[in-house]
């Protein structure tokens, strides 16, 4: 199911996959700078997701839907992300759910950055671009330190924007031989992120 969301910076569109069985958690993802929520790894992973029951959002954001392929400053795209998921979470199937976000590149900044004020108990960040490829001094560490959930990385091992550290309340798995477009062994990658949707919803649960 396809659904428009109003933001402050325009509409975002929203597609909604739920699994057959009972959902055991949410999971909401978007793309990266310039491209859409059809891309491999997410594909993948929505696959993966709804045969584990767990329900599947692809979330556009406006200056996408917009046509546009440049983002917006970060204050924008958080203040739009924001009120996409607290839209989301006002509908009865989803509302209870554990919410896990997340997407690949710079929609896993996005998701990072705002992970606590989304009420998130955890982030999934695929290919997360630790700096410009090239610039280790431009590095965007903070942004993963200042999750304040737990976050799983998944990313390539030759990929160009930087490999993630270890760090606390951080998991760092690669994929050897993958890119920034982590087009290799999908089926790991959607292994790996269902299985941490699956553990962080289970603990969410048990702490209700």
């Amino acid at each position: 199911m396809k659904i428009e969301i109003a933001t402050p910076s325009g509409p975002a569109l929203a597609e909604i996959d739920r699994p057959r069985d009972a959902a055991r958690a949410l999971l909401v993802l978007t793309h990266g700078a310039g491209g859409g929520v059809a891309s491999a790894d997410i594909d993948a992973v929505r696959g993966a997701a709804l045969k584990s029951d767990i329900a599947v959002v692809r979330l556009t954001q406006p200056y996408r839907v917009a046509g546009r392929t440049s983002p917006a400053a970060p204050a924008k795209q958080d203040e739009a992300w924001l009120a996409a998921v607290a839209t989301l979470r006002r509908r009865r199937a989803l509302a209870a759910l554990p919410l896990v976000v997340g997407g690949r590149s710079n929609g896993a900044r996005v998701a990072c950055r705002t992970a606590v004020a989304s009420d998130a108990v955890a982030v999934v960040a695929l290919a997360f671009p630790l700096h410009p490829p090239g610039r280790p001094e431009l590095t965007r560490i903070a942004e993963l330190d200042g999750a304040g959930v737990p976050v799983l990385v998944v990313q390539g091992g030759r990929d160009p924007f930087g490999m993630p550290p270890p760090g606390p309340n951080r998991e760092i798995v690669v994929i050897p031989g993958a890119d920034h477009s982590l087009k290799r062994e999908l089926g790991r990658v959607a292994d790996v992120v269902t299985g941490f949707v699956t553990s962080v919803a289970g603990r969410a649960n048990v702490g209700e």
